[in-house]
């Protein structure tokens, strides 16, 4: 489980903090940077900075609906195929030794739980399901993917630069020719089963998130840059009750200022040696 490519005393602060309590992890989109998902605000965000899609665009505009299906066509067999780094292992580890309670993730790539985590709240959902607007009904996204490349082959260019969630840099002219799948049962919209920009996380979510974060000795921020607040507020509830706050992420972010230890290192490197350090 431990990294060579890192020097230990990086690890040690953190296991310091770490030893004698149990953590909660608070992992962001810099978790799965090194499984070769873009993240929005990473150190290569300024080279190809882009606007997420906002939930009212694509509730209510269908050509954008249109153009979000059509990347999200070509950008989701990556995702698809994407696998957990040394990252997402060691945090299951973690898990597994009774050291982590838990991770509550921002992320929607199920990395998490490919790692072998099983106690993991998906803050913004996952990726992997559709829930249809209509009749709620969920259906997997791998079986949607069969619908779109059927119904819209011309549009289908496998090799397109993935981008954040899932999406992809497809230019095309035509995104009013492309046919959008509907709900098999009721016909209605299908979304992915995300929470998009402009939405609010579901209610039961935010319960089963602040359970977990209850039984926090210790908030370990990992890959977040804490900008969105769905995160930044388990920082400030940690600030307001005293529970030490550790953050791991590559450049600065929104929570240093309530930071016990805070390091600048990649993921994939020392959380295996957090992770050795610790006995897990």
């Amino acid at each position: 489980m431990a990294s060579e490519g890192i020097d230990l005393a990086l690890a040690e602060p953190l296991a310091r903090l770490l030893a004698g309590r149990r953590a909660v992890a608070l992992a962001g989109a810099g978790m799965s940077t090194e499984s070769g998902i873009p993240d929005y605000r990473g150190p290569e965000t300024a080279r190809r900075a882009r606007n997420p899609i906002q939930a009212r665009a694509f509730i209510h505009d269908p050509a954008a609906r249109a153009r979000y299906w059509a990347r999200s066509m070509n950008g989701w067999p990556r995702i698809a195929a994407a696998r957990p780094n040394p990252a997402h292992v060691a945090l299951a580890a973690l898990e597994r030794a009774g050291r982590l309670a838990g991770t509550i993730t921002q992320n929607v790539d199920g990395l998490h739980q490919a790692a072998g985590s099983e106690r993991v709240i998906e803050l913004h959902g996952a990726l992997a399901r559709v829930r249809c607007l209509g009749c709620g009904v969920i259906e997997p996204r791998a079986s949607l993917q069969e619908r779109l490349i059927a119904e819209n082959p011309s549009f289908y260019q496998w090799g397109t630069a993935l981008a954040p969630d899932g999406d992809a840099d497809l230019e095309h002219d035509a995104f009013a020719d492309f046919h959008v799948p509907a709900c098999l049962g009721c016909g209605g919209t299908l979304k992915p089963d995300v929470v998009f920009f402009g939405e609010n996380v579901p209610a039961p979510v935010t319960e089963a998130a602040w359970a977990l974060f209850d039984e926090a000795e210790v908030l370990l921020v990992v890959g977040s840059s804490l900008t969105v607040y769905s995160g930044y507020r388990f920082v400030r509830r940690a600030s307001e009750r005293g529970v030490p706050v550790a953050i791991v992420n590559l450049g600065p972010t929104r929570g240093d200022a309530h930071a016990a230890v805070r390091v600048d290192a990649r993921l994939g490197e020392l959380l295996p040696r957090l992770a050795s350090t610790l006995g897990a």
